[in-house]
């Protein structure tokens, strides 16, 4: 692998936005997809996170496949739904976005745990982010069967083995951090402006 697993996320990133600042669906999306293959490297422990987030970038790119220049913009879905006043079922575009926000929080809150604490086992590390982030808007089974996951979660030193290849491991996740964490924020910021950041699991 040249570079490490961040290195084409990385380049994506600097197609997020438009000239005039505004984050675009697919590069946004692609940038996400791209954190997939760190997600597999946490075996097991991280199968239900990967899952939800795959299913959010799936229905997101399919209402975006469905008249790319219409949804070209990504919040322009959201807006949609919320005029539709369907922006609230479990299903919608802005649910989507919501909990796929909210997964990529917990993966940048546990690389920046990775980075912070080199004494940390790769449990501690993820139940510290899982805490900071998901943990909040999860029910109790949720929270429950993501617990339970964590525990399983791999040796660190194989899992930063495996990410690293041939690049610098630490460097690039610090940079996914810097780099992608204004997105996160932006989307917070977005929908929270249209009152839907604070949507619980089922």
């Amino acid at each position: 692998m040249e570079g490490t697993v961040f290195t084409p996320s990385l380049e994506g990133m600097n197609h997020v936005k438009n000239e005039e600042g505004e984050m675009l669906t697919k590069p946004f999306l692609d940038v996400c997809k791209l954190v997939l293959p760190v997600i597999d490297k946490l075996g097991a422990a991280m199968t239900l996170v990967k899952s939800d987030i795959g299913g959010n970038i799936t229905r997101l790119e399919s209402k975006h496949a469905s008249n790319p220049s219409k949804y070209n913009l990504l919040y322009s879905m959201v807006r949609e739904e919320i005029e539709a006043k369907t922006a609230k079922a479990s299903s919608s575009c802005t649910n989507g976005l919501l909990w796929l926000t909210r997964a990529m929080d917990f993966l940048v809150a546990l690389f920046r745990n990775l980075l912070e604490h080199a004494d940390w086992t790769m449990s501690q590390a993820c139940s510290d982010a899982y805490g900071k982030t998901l943990k909040k808007w999860h029910g109790w089974l949720a929270s429950s069967s993501f617990t339970v996951a964590m525990k399983m979660a791999p040796d660190r030193k194989k899992f930063m083995d495996v990410i690293g290849g041939s690049g610098d491991v630490s460097k690039d996740m610090e940079a996914f951090c810097v780099n992608f964490a204004p997105f996160l924020v932006e989307n917070h910021k977005f929908l929270e402006s249209v009152g839907m950041d604070n949507m619980k699991a089922a």
